[in-house]
């Protein structure tokens, strides 16, 4: 293939494996559309990324990030934690007993239904 072309990659990224990841994931980019920082002289795509890490036209972070958001399945988004009712409850409760005593905890009488609106 581009024996060259991966001797001089070597260098810029030291880690075979990693730099396989990452022209992997540039000649993804290519073909979805990214922008070519230098001339394609008929090369395909997995050459292209090569001669671009080699030559220092990309940023490695960058490569990273894009490696990254392109293996995950699904992007977390960070959620406001749900309002946990029991947990509002006991430090209701803790407070009461704190403040008043068990009269104070006791639970609050729900109010009570009107005859009328009671169901037969």
């Amino acid at each position: 293939m581009a024996r060259v072309t991966v001797e001089d990659c070597i260098v810029q990224i030291p880690n075979r494996f990693e730099l396989v990841m990452f022209a992997s994931q540039r000649a993804r980019d290519i073909s979805a559309g990214a922008q070519i920082t230098l001339d394609r002289d008929r090369d395909k795509n997995p050459v292209v990324a090569l001669r671009e890490i080699a030559e220092m036209k990309l940023d490695q972070a960058v490569l990273k990030d894009s490696l990254i958001s392109g293996m995950q399945k699904h992007a977390d988004v960070d959620k406001p934690e749900e309002v946990n009712e029991m947990a509002e409850l006991e430090q209701e409760l803790a407070a009461a007993l704190a403040q008043g005593g068990a009269e104070a905890a006791q639970p609050k009488a729900l109010p009570m239904a009107e005859e009328d609106d009671v169901a037969e």
